[in-house]
């Protein structure tokens, strides 16, 4: 997000990294986005067409709607349109073409450095497995990435090592019920 800096093109890719990340959306969600689809009071982004056409709510996080906020101020100066639109030239205002949004984001991946190829998709990995890690139910992560398979969150969540799922087995509570309760020996 530093490497975006705060030109109109940054803003609007700080924003785009901003909902892959914080609210985990898919870049065609992101891309659909349009400003009335924001509750920042609520702190809830609308996916008016999710995966299979699926309409959800999502959650954002304080800190994400801070960082989305000069963008939708530098937004008001463009022609209507969706949220994440092209920002300059003739066609200003437009929709944002995914390739060229996910160009930008590779262009920035690689000016701060990272050496892997980057893909846009690996933000709303990211969101999951920090959910996860802060103790958010696998359910209520299913239901933000719009899965309908639990199977498939489970999949984003291979990114925690074994160093972390031992920890967390071994540090719980014991039993609130003897091991022998309700058993006739």
């Amino acid at each position: 997000m530093r490497q975006a800096g705060t030109s109109t093109q940054g803003l609007r890719a700080r924003a785009l990294i901003v909902v892959l990340w914080r609210a985990g959306l898919r870049i065609g969600e992101a891309l659909a986005l349009t400003e009335p689809d924001l509750d920042a009071r609520r702190g809830s982004v609308l996916v008016r067409h999710g995966k299979g056409d699926k309409r959800r709510e999502v959650g954002m996080d304080d800190w994400g709607w801070q960082q989305l906020r000069p963008w939708m101020e530098r937004r008001l100066e463009l022609p209507v349109g969706p949220l994440l639109c092209v920002a300059s030239g003739s066609t200003a205002g437009r929709p944002w073409a995914p390739s060229a949004a996910r160009a930008q984001l590779r262009r920035l991946a690689a000016q701060a450095g990272v050496r892997r190829r980057f893909a846009p998709h690996q933000l709303r990995h990211a969101h999951a497995v920090e959910m996860a890690r802060e103790g958010v139910s696998l359910n209520v992560i299913q239901r933000q990435l719009g899965h309908a398979n639990l199977g498939i969150t489970s999949v984003y969540l291979e990114g925690i090592d074994n160093a972390e799922i031992i920890d967390a087995v071994h540090a719980r509570r014991p039993p609130m019920l003897p091991a022998t309760a309700g058993l006739r020996l």
